[in-house]
């Protein structure tokens, strides 16, 4: 017997590998946990006789030769798969998104960084030239949709989008879609809602805009990653970590979302035990290990940390820096910037800054005697430096507030290299080769 499962607490991307799972693997079952996603068991209350699925409960592991796993690379998080764990005649194969490092060993697996594991499965799915009905074609597209943010989170790739456009093409509903994306807001829901958006502890982190909220639950309430994804939108930041805290079993769930590279939701809620990817990521913490504004403070230290092991400016900058004395006629200037193919030179004297001439200063040459002028006559005086431990976003604020393409890099009163707009375009759109 073959099976096919995801994890507990399934997503849309979860359903959606293990219903496109059944198609690639035709005498397998589909077996969904128990526990689902609010929005998930909406679709299932109606549509689940449509797919070969059935519950954990349902399986004889006596019985099971074949383990297909979706969305995840952890025992754990699967459903009642314990007997199997341990089984050597037992054949594992494995389609997930999750660079987590899990601990399923498998004999076959297709795991890479891509925005959805349905991704995966369209890709193989257009191999094998297979046909798709409307309604798994719309399934799929929700689960793609879903771990992509509607392909906004940093993890999309061009392959998502390409997947995206299959399904429409294979007759997805985006009505559909929609409804089950976003799903109405129940009273309990708004509440929260409303206190997030009172109690909002808005940081800069890692020089990006961060929300922290701690709210504390006295029962159980569905659909709260809704909640988030739509408090995040309303206070308008780069992510937001939500802890919400139950009294009554003594733990904190973590929600976070992210819409930057820069902070890894994913890698973060990993380092708390949960998981996800840069764009969207959980933790469940017991009161035991952090208290609910303990766990704050450790998310706040963790963002922190990972500054530190971020890009830095002194990792793209462009060095050595071409500097000449401030008496150098332009013609003089002119020239080295044309036989090294550089738009800017650092104007120095006794090892101090003293300005910057850029291809666009000779413009203002008009006359012929002024190319025997001195550079210092003119160069720009007022100049805006770096440091070279600052994130290539300050470098790019900088550029566009002061409307200018060279930033000297300065450590201890030296210049040790200049960032340019080349190099920042490089480094966020990988427009040159390495």
């Amino acid at each position: 017997m073959q099976i096919i499962t995801t994890h507990k607490n399934t997503d849309f991307d979860g359903l959606a590998s293990v219903i496109a799972g059944t198609l690639l693997y035709p005498n397998a079952v589909g077996v969904i946990p128990k526990m689902v996603n609010p929005n998930v068991a909406r679709f299932l209350s109606t549509h689940k006789t449509a797919f070969n699925i059935i519950l954990p409960h349902e399986v004889e592991p006596d019985l099971i030769d074949t383990l297909i796993v979706v969305d995840t690379d952890r025992w754990q998080q699967l459903d009642r798969m314990d007997r199997l764990k341990n089984r050597n005649d037992l054949e594992i194969h494995l389609w997930d998104h999750h660079l987590n490092g899990g601990d399923i060993h498998y004999h076959w697996c297709r795991q890479e960084a891509i925005g959805a594991t349905v991704t995966l499965m369209v890709r193989e799915l257009k191999k094998r030239v297979m046909d798709l009905s409307p309604l798994v074609s719309t399934v799929m597209l929700i689960g793609l949709y879903e771990d992509t943010g509607h392909l906004t989170y940093p993890s999309t790739t061009a392959e998502d989008a390409h997947a995206a456009a299959y399904l429409l093409e294979n007759g997805a509903d985006l009505h559909v879609a929609g409804f089950f994306l976003n799903p109405p807001y129940e009273e309990k829901q708004k509440e929260i809602l409303f206190e997030l958006m009172k109690g909002t502890d808005k940081r800069r982190l890692n020089d990006c805009s961060v929300a922290i909220n701690v709210v504390r639950l006295n029962d159980k309430v569905v659909a709260l990653a809704n909640v988030v994804n739509m408090y995040r939108k309303i206070v308008n930041v780069d992510a937001v970590f939500v802890i919400f805290a139950n009294e009554a079993d003594a733990s904190s769930s973590v929600i976070a979302r992210s819409g930057v590279d820069r902070i890894d939701v994913g890698q973060i809620m990993k380092s708390f035990g949960g998981g996800g990817h840069s764009g969207a990521g959980s933790a469940t913490v017991k009161f035991r290990e952090y208290g609910p504004e303990a766990l704050k403070q450790a998310i706040i230290d963790r963002i922190e940390r990972g500054r530190k092991e971020a890009v830095k400016v002194s990792d793209i900058m462009s060095f050595p820096v071409t500097t000449v004395p401030p008496d150098t006629t332009m013609r003089e200037v002119h020239a080295i910037m044309a036989e090294q193919k550089i738009r800017g030179v650092l104007v120095a004297e006794n090892g101090q800054l003293q300005g910057i001439i850029v291809l666009w200063d000779f413009k203002r040459v008009r006359q012929e005697r002024q190319w025997d002028s001195p550079v210092k006559a003119f160069m720009a005086r007022d100049i805006t430096t770096i440091a070279p431990d600052a994130p290539p976003t300050k470098a790019a604020q900088i550029m566009v507030t002061n409307n200018i393409g060279h930033v000297p890099v300065v450590l201890d009163g030296e210049v040790i290299g200049i960032v340019t707009r080349t190099d920042i375009l490089t480094y966020y759109y990988d427009l040159l080769p390495d």
